[in-house]
């Protein structure tokens, strides 16, 4: 975890995640070997707070849908948040607190904060700035509701974080001080996402929601289900795999070329391939379960096996693992969705809120921002 002093200086060449173990720092290497001493009962420990978590998002505003339709932007939202402070702040600010357990708080605090009014900002985006459209899972006539009309720009934001972030190694900004490149790994972020809502979306709110009609190329579903496709993959190659085969490449224009181009192609690749046969909506579904089954398989549950196991074997357990768990996790919550009336809501689109929204956030919140507290005190 970075001191207070540490919010000043610049970041490592490359993210933890995806640096071969031979080029981590002495004392990573040994905070990492700590970890993996305690699993599987660290990811164990974890799932008492994770899955409880996970519940209320899914569920805490007096049922499933009026959760999925106010939850889920505010959380999808807040993803840019979360990354900024996991993968490029060290956990500052929560860090300049003593004593260290305030330190998750705080940063939660200040996650959900950046959350809403990046909210407010996307719905300003799409046609003004109405809180009861926020707020209320119905808010009537003549409001601005935020899901779904904002979704594509929340989802393109994160999409083009982790892009940045992790497949190109935020590269050039981990040069600057780590509160800046944040901040500007933020902006690009939300830059590539106004770029894509504003030429690529598609989006044809009703008329008496007040909000703007935004004509592009994809629907707003088709265009949600490529962005969660593509999200799919950087889990697979960047959480569940860390990097490989593209962090055995020493030179980092290669690297960086073959990385960007490999997520993206086959991000493109995949939902071209399936959208012939599949709706946007069970798309979007199937890759948030993926992503969600590979955010617990390999984050909250990081290298449980590796240690008793050849490399090569780990990688393919990890997948299996990984598609194992997304199916069940589609299966049961599709089959749940389908006993609840969600009026004009579909089904899948719950699946996806407690995929996403739900678990995934959770464990991210957890391991990635909270540092395993309460059941990790020592790891940094």
């Amino acid at each position: 975890m970075a001191s207070p002093a540490e919010a000043t200086t610049a970041l490592p060449e490359r993210p933890v995640i995806s640096t071969p173990s031979a080029q981590l720092q002495p004392a990573v290497r040994t905070a990492l070997a700590r970890s993996i001493a305690r699993q599987p009962w660290l990811g164990l420990a974890g799932l008492l707070l994770v899955v409880p978590v996970a519940v209320v998002l899914a569920f805490a505003l007096d049922g499933p849908a009026r959760s999925l339709v106010v939850i889920g932007p505010l959380v999808t939202f807040s993803l840019v948040p979360t990354a900024i402070v996991a993968f490029w702040w060290n956990d500052w600010p929560g860090t300049a607190l003593v004593p260290r357990w305030l330190s998750g708080w705080l940063n939660t605090v200040f996650i959900l904060a950046a959350g809403v009014g990046l909210t407010f900002l996307g719905q300003l985006i799409a046609g003004g700035v109405d809180p009861r459209g926020v707020f209320d899972p119905n808010p009537g006539p003549g409001h601005l509701p935020t899901f779904p009309a904002t979704l594509p720009l929340a989802g393109a934001a994160f999409t083009a974080m982790l892009q940045f972030t992790l497949v190109n190694e935020g590269w050039p900004l981990r040069k600057l001080p780590r509160v800046p490149a944040g901040l500007l790994a933020g902006v690009l972020a939300w830059g590539v996402a106004l770029l894509i809502y504003y030429f690529v979306a598609d989006v044809r709110p009703p008329a008496s929601t007040g909000l703007h009609t935004q004509t592009g190329p994809m629907s707003g579903a088709s265009l949600g289900a490529l962005l969660v496709t593509v999200g799919a993959w950087q889990t697979w190659l960047y959480v569940t795999w860390r990097g490989w085969p593209f962090n055995l490449v020493r030179r980092r224009w290669l690297r960086l070329l073959l990385a960007n181009g490999t997520v993206a192609a086959g991000g493109w690749a995949t939902y071209t391939l399936i959208q012939l046969a599949v709706s946007p909506g069970k798309i979007i579904a199937g890759a948030a379960a993926v992503i969600a089954a590979g955010l617990v398989v390999s984050m909250l549950f990081e290298n449980a096996v590796r240690p008793h196991i050849t490399a090569v074997m780990d990688k393919w357990l990890s997948v299996t693992t990984v598609a194992a768990l997304a199916v069940v996790l589609y299966v049961v919550l599709t089959a749940y969705a389908r006993t609840v009336d969600f009026g004009r809501l579909e089904p899948s689109e719950f699946v996806v809120h407690g995929c996403l929204n739900a678990l995934a956030f959770s464990v991210i919140m957890h391991v990635a921002v909270g540092r395993r507290w309460p059941f990790a005190r020592d790891l940094p």
